[in-house]
């Protein structure tokens, strides 16, 4: 499990029309609070268009379901 008291290096790139990847150290926690450990210089990538059947993870329906999406960052404060 990760420590929480070592700052981690995450990086998380919004990929145009596709998914996140996200770059660990990570925990992932499901909505039951099960947890899916990325390790540093690995990688996940999580669905955004909703059409994944392995969701949260991308299983690139993105590229079949019409999915377009190509945000930018600096577009407004962070909610």
């Amino acid at each position: 499990m990760t420590d929480p008291t070592v700052p981690a290096n995450v990086t998380i790139t919004v990929r145009d029309n596709g998914n996140l990847r996200v770059a660990g150290p990570i925990t992932l926690l499901d909505g039951e609070g099960n947890t899916f450990e990325v390790e540093a210089g690995k990688a996940v990538f999580l669905c955004r268009c909703g059409g994944s059947a392995t969701k949260p993870f991308c299983d690139s329906s993105h590229r079949t379901n019409g999915f377009a999406s190509a945000v930018r960052a600096g577009g407004g404060e962070a909610v």
